[in-house]
C-alpha cells in the first residue's frame, strides 16, 4: 500500500523562473521516494533589473505575474496539495521586492517568500545530496545562480561550513563583480579546505546541468578538471549566436553558460578537485524536501 503527496516548488531566481512538481511515495518500512512529476522553466532575467538599476521594471513585473498565474493553474491541474514559493538574489537586493511580493500575491494569490544567502544554501544542502556524499570522502558543494554562488563543504558525511557570496552568472555580464569578491571566494575556498585531500566537486544550476548533457556522460560519473576546461575553451571561442544554432542553447543560457563555468572552473582549482559530480538537484527540490520534513 502506498501514499502519494504531490508538492510544488517555485524558485524565483535571478535569470529565470522554475515551477518544480513532486510526486512524494510514501511506502511502509520503506525510503520515501521524491519523483519529478514536471519541471517548467521561464526565462524571466529579473537579475538584469535588479543588479543594474535596483528594481524590478513594471514589464518584469507583469511576466512574473502572469507566470505565477500559469504556474496557479498547473498546480491546480495536478492537484498539489502544498507548494512553497522562494525568492532569491535578485528579488531580495531589489529596493521594490516586497512591492513586488505584494502586487504578485494579490493578482495571483501566491506568496513569495525572499530568503538571504544563508537560507539558500541550507536549503539547498537539504536536497538529495545524501545520494552523493559518501561518509569517506570530502566533498564542495558549488550552486552557482544568476546572482550569488553558494558554496558548502561537507566532510565524513556532514557539513562542515556554508556561506553564499554576491557572485553569479548575471552579476558577471554586467561587469559587476569586482576583483575583491574573487579574492574572497578564493580565500574562503582555500581556508576550509586546506589540509583535505582528495576533495571532490558537486555542482548544481542549470548551466553545469547543461554542460554535463553536452557530455553525454551518465548521471553517475563525473566530469573532469581537463574536460570541464576544455568545454570552457570549446563555448568561449564560439559566439553567443553560434551556441544558440549550434548547440541549441536557449538564449537566456548561451550568454550565462560561460561566467557560470567560469565560477566552477575556479572552485575546483582553488580546492585541488580534480572531478565534479552533477546530480541534477538545485533550489527546487531542496524547498520540497525541507517543506515534507518540516525544516522551514
Amino acid at each position: 500500500m502506498i501514499q502519494i503527496k504531490k508538492y510544488a516548488a517555485i524558485d524565483i531566481g535571478s535569470n529565470a523562473m522554475r515551477l518544480l512538481i513532486t510526486n512524494i511515495v510514501e511506502q511502509k518500512d520503506k525510503a520515501t521516494q521524491f519523483n519529478k512529476s514536471a519541471l517548467i522553466r521561464v526565462p524571466i532575467r529579473l537579475g538584469q533589473d535588479a543588479f543594474t538599476v535596483g528594481e524590478i521594471s513594471e514589464e518584469n513585473i507583469d511576466r512574473m505575474v502572469d507566470a505565477m498565474k500559469a504556474f496557479k493553474l498547473l498546480m491546480k491541474v495536478y492537484k498539489v496539495e502544498r507548494y512553497m514559493a522562494c525568492a532569491t538574489s535578485a528579488m531580495r537586493e531589489a529596493y521594490n521586492g516586497k512591492d513586488v511580493v505584494d502586487i504578485v500575491l494579490q493578482k495571483s494569490d501566491i506568496k513569495i517568500d525572499i530568503i538571504d544567502g544563508k537560507k539558500e544554501a541550507a536549503i539547498i544542502t537539504a536536497s538529495d545530496l545524501h545520494q552523493f556524499i559518501k561518509t569517506n570522502e570530502n566533498y564542495l558543494y558549488v550552486d552557482v545562480g544568476g546572482g550569488s554562488t553558494e558554496f558548502s563543504l561537507f566532510s565524513n558525511g556532514k557539513l562542515v561550513v556554508s556561506k553564499s557570496f554576491k557572485n553569479g552568472t548575471v552579476r558577471l555580464l554586467n561587469n559587476m563583480v569586482n576583483e575583491v569578491v574573487w579574492q574572497e571566494i578564493e580565500k574562503w575556498i582555500k581556508t576550509h579546505t586546506e589540509g583535505i585531500e582528495n576533495i571532490i566537486l558537486i555542482g548544481s544550476g542549470g548551466n553545469i546541468n547543461k554542460t554535463f548533457k553536452l557530455s553525454g556522460k551518465s548521471q553517475d560519473k563525473p566530469l573532469s578538471y581537463k574536460y570541464l576546461k576544455n568545454q570552457f575553451d570549446y563555448l568561449n571561442g564560439l559566439t553567443y549566436e553560434q551556441r544558440i544554432a549550434e548547440l541549441g542553447l536557449n538564449q537566456d543560457r548561451a550568454d550565462v553558460i560561460i561566467p557560470a563555468l567560469t565560477i566552477y572552473l575556479c572552485a575546483m582549482r582553488w580546492s585541488g578537485a580534480k572531478h565534479i559530480y552533477v546530480p541534477k538537484i538545485g533550489l527546487s527540490d531542496g524547498i520540497v524536501k525541507a517543506m515534507y520534513y518540516n525544516t522551514i
